[in-house]
């Protein structure tokens, strides 16, 4: 915004802010809220403390203090956040997903090698997992987690550093002339003692609290889950990319917890046909007899995208699911029901296996399925219901390019744990008063 648009919705975003910063216990720290939300809604290449006090004319350290080493909690002003997002959006699904942070050198809390959907490839970055309520017009998201790296946690660093080293080892052999190759590989020298006190002190110095360690990313979107759920706020369907989706136990926590989901997954996901039913295991009287007498399937599980070429291509039908820039947006898609497979899947007690839709979209142009997703949904759900939320997940990305570009999500240049909870929080403050914006149509400024 400029200066002239905020000066039109000033008294709004004061009222706005001192309803979300309630929780705050000092009037100073809920103004210099406002002040910072102001900063970040202000038209600027950069959103970090220097330039945004410049353009506010305040002191920058006033800013840092508020972020850094003040006393106010996070977690009281995102459920207030939350709650008012879901009031506002009626979402239809939560989307859930992680962005990429790319960062200078090894200072910033999660910071490490690692890949990043953002970047593309593997680079220098911290991630941060999220949680977005979303419609097909509008989206904000409700919580956040940083996802911290094996190399950042005390128990786990030493391992995975011999881990890392015996792989890129295996590599460097697998690539080296064969003659050249040595007759056995030596032992990898890594010293686990002071990688885990360079994890240690890493740590310390950006304040990770005692209690977070390396996680794997579907375990803190199911975390933040359970942390809504707790300020009453439950989702009506649950949508991810297969970065989510191809976990057996994230799909297996859904189920538990009752959240009806509609999931990405990878092509090479196993699963039996939903007609298959297990059989009683028998024991011809050599060998071992079976470990479990529980009745399991008598033919191993296929791929999702074999069960989908099993099909044909003649099985796909034409479904459109919205309007998009250049008119309507349709495509051709299989619908199957199958019997998701895994060893982590939990069973009926006749050894069944839960079944569910599996989706194939195979444009005509295309030889093969191009994208596959598992969902949860009843089976008399209507083919046009199943792709509008299979492909709502589209919102979020609309989220994480407003957040970065325009409300400088990326641009927090501290290295604090706390500090960068803050700044993610403040951020999501303000994109969810310029969703509000959008949709009053009393509101008196673009957004």
């Amino acid at each position: 915004m400029t200066p002239e648009e905020l000066s039109v919705v000033r008294q709004r975003l004061e009222a706005f802010a001192a309803e979300m910063f309630a929780s705050m216990a000092r009037s100073d720290q809920r103004v210099k809220g406002e002040t910072y939300l102001r900063g970040l809604l202000l038209d600027g290449r950069r959103k970090s403390m220097q330039p945004m006090a410049e353009r506010l004319g305040v002191d920058h350290q006033g800013l840092q203090q508020f972020v850094t080493t003040s006393t106010w909690d996070t977690a009281a002003v995102r459920a207030r956040l939350a709650a008012r997002a879901v009031d506002l959006v009626q979402p239809v699904a939560w989307a859930i997903d992680d962005t990429g942070f790319p960062k200078d050198g090894t200072g910033s809390p999660g910071v490490a090698r690692q890949y990043s959907g953002t970047l593309g490839k593997v680079g220098n970055c911290q991630i941060g997992v999220s949680v977005h309520a979303v419609t097909d017009t509008a989206s904000c998201p409700l919580d956040w987690r940083l996802f911290l790296p094996e190399s950042w946690d005390t128990v786990k660093a030493g391992p995975a550093a011999v881990k890392a080293a015996k792989a890129k080892q295996r590599k460097t052999l697998s690539n080296a002339p064969r003659a050249a190759a040595p007759a056995a590989a030596t032992a990898v020298a890594v010293d686990v003692e002071a990688v885990t006190e360079a994890a240690r002190q890493r740590r310390r110095k950006s304040g990770v609290p005692q209690e977070e360690g390396h996680r794997p990313k579907w375990t803190l979107a199911i975390e933040m889950i359970d942390g809504l759920a707790g300020h009453g706020l439950r989702p009506p369907l649950v949508v991810s990319d297969s970065g989510y989706g191809d976990s057996g136990p994230f799909r297996s926590a859904l189920d538990e917890r009752g959240i009806v989901y509609s999931v990405q997954v990878n092509g090479e996901t196993l699963a039996h046909p939903a007609e298959a039913r297990p059989v009683a295991r028998t024991w011809s009287g050599r060998g071992r007899p079976p470990a479990s007498p529980r009745p399991d399937y008598s033919h191993d599980a296929i791929s999702v995208a074999q069960h989908v070429l099993d099909a044909g291509r003649g099985a796909a039908v034409t479904v459109s699911w919205r309007e998009g820039s250049k008119g309507t947006l349709t495509s051709r898609f299989v619908f199957l029901r199958v019997r998701p497979a895994g060893h982590r899947i939990p069973r009926d007690a006749d050894g069944s296996l839960p079944e569910r839709w599996l989706i194939a979209e195979w444009p005509d142009n295309e030889d093969e399925p191009v994208t596959y997703w598992l969902s949860s949904q009843p089976a008399d759900t209507p083919a046009a219901d199943l792709i509008r939320y299979a492909k709502i997940r589209w919102r979020i990305e609309h989220d994480y390019r407003e957040l970065k570009t325009g409300l400088g999500l990326d641009h927090f240049e501290g290295r604090s744990w706390t500090g960068w909870h803050r700044h993610v929080t403040l951020v999501t403050a303000a994109h969810l008063f310029i969703t509000m914006l959008r949709l009053d149509p009393k509101a008196d400024a673009p957004a």
